[in-house]
């Protein structure tokens, strides 16, 4: 794709998403935190407010025409995920609340019932919490044990120390796809690979890479993926998990309910085929058939054109970046062209807390994220408490991060006067 054809696609896609074309404290918003939460476009806001006007009705128990039509659309989301990351079967989608439940999902029904004392968890040391805490769940009521991949020198996941790590006892690695702090996209076929060598299952947490990148599970081999809804361009409330169905299949359920059973007596109950196992109660029905529009959506518009105009935009904000002598950058710097990281930069600026820096930016209208975004063990690593963080996604432009430097720049010399007047 070619600047031109980049520079189309930004001007095109804006027109869709509504939130982006308001003022915020009398500046145009210039909305950089897309790690956190994506924007939604009308297609995506259409299909909420057409199914609760026109189709709202529980799924699969009625045979009534709003609950059909309802069903019908609740169960093609289930396809159109599935094709997204080129599932061989729509069983092996399960549809969550978020990526967060659908990491429990496997942690309780595969991790409690499977892992016995001294089985090895491995995971990397910038893991979100949310790819953390059940795993030291699962480690203290099975006696598993925990083990950590750290970083290399410039701090992205250190392959040879994983090597190393992964013995006949490991059971299970865990691990992201792409960081949602340090940005670096973790080599994930050679982690699957040598995992699988030895015997053990695989789980990516794709929350960093769903929406931005080109999925294809089969091929990248993991055991099981998980996305949130709400960071690719769909509303909150729904996630995914994706299982090979085989593994699916002998797992238990997570939760009891209706929905989830094939017959209840007093005494027990049997349990519905996939994917219904998994999915007790009723769903978020309007959110699954969202992200069925939000799929759609990115389908659209081509993932790998959204990853080519996101390399272009990743190598001007860096280069951009690197012109401010007082911004420290965390993680591994991109390629020349913008490829081989996330199009997001971590940075912290000397004397300035993130927070301060955070709240001064939107006061010029421009929204980043601070704090420790998930990652507080591996921010104890890096020696520092919090940072600031800057994410783009394909709605974005190289006018908006102009907007952010220029904005960044004039925050730093109003510390830097603060200071200066306190001396």
């Amino acid at each position: 794709m070619t600047v031109a054809q980049e520079l189309t696609l930004a001007a095109k896609v804006r027109a869709d998403f509504p939130i982006l074309h308001q003022e915020v404290n009398g500046h145009p918003l210039v909305y950089l935190d897309n790690a956190a939460t994506s924007q939604k476009p009308r297609a995506v806001l259409d299909a909420l407010q057409n199914y609760y006007q026109r189709d709202n009705a529980n799924v699969h128990r009625g045979v009534h025409n709003l609950s059909a039509r309802a069903t019908e659309s609740y169960e093609g989301a289930r396809d159109k995920v599935a094709a997204f990351v080129k599932a061989t079967s729509r069983n092996e989608i399960i549809f969550t609340r978020n990526a967060s439940e659908a990491i429990n999902l496997v942690a309780y029904a595969w991790g409690m019932t499977t892992l016995q004392p001294g089985d090895e968890i491995i995971l990397s040391v910038m893991e979100h919490h949310s790819n953390l805490v059940p795993w030291q769940f699962v480690a203290q009521r099975t006696g598993a044990v925990l083990k950590f991949v750290g970083l290399t020198a410039d701090q992205s996941f250190d392959l040879d120390q994983y090597r190393d790590l992964v013995t006949d006892k490991t059971r299970v690695v865990v691990v992201n796809h792409v960081s949602n702090t340090l940005g670096c996209i973790n080599p994930v076929a050679d982690i699957i690979e040598i995992a699988h060598r030895h015997g053990a299952k695989v789980l990516i947490d794709g929350c960093q890479s769903a929406p931005h990148m080109v999925l294809d599970l089969p091929a990248m081999g993991c055991d099981w993926f998980v996305a949130s809804g709400h960071k690719m361009c769909a509303p909150t409330g729904i996630g995914f998990l994706y299982g090979k169905l085989e593994l699916l299949e002998a797992m238990p359920p997570f939760m009891g309910g209706g929905e989830m059973i094939a017959d209840v007596f007093l005494d027990h109950s049997t349990y519905a085929e996939l994917p219904h196992k998994f999915e007790a109660g009723t769903p978020a029905i309007a959110e699954a058939i969202a992200l069925g529009a939000a799929v759609d959506y990115l389908g659209a518009i081509g993932m790998e054109n959204i990853a080519a105009y996101e390399h272009e935009l990743t190598a001007y904000l860096y280069q951009q970046m690197q012109t401010i002598p007082e911004v420290k950058l965390y993680g591994p710097l991109p390629e020349s062209d913008g490829s081989g990281r996330a199009a997001l930069v971590t940075f912290t600026v000397e004397g300035v807390h993130a927070q301060d820096l955070s709240t001064l930016l939107d006061q010029s209208g421009i929204a980043i994220r601070s704090g420790h975004h998930c990652t507080q063990p591996l921010h104890r690593i890096l020696g520092v408490d919090s940072t600031a963080r800057a994410s783009l996604y394909f709605y974005n432009t190289k006018a908006e991060i102009d907007s952010f430097i220029v904005a960044l720049k004039d925050t730093i010399e109003f510390f830097k006067g603060v200071f200066e007047d306190d001396d």
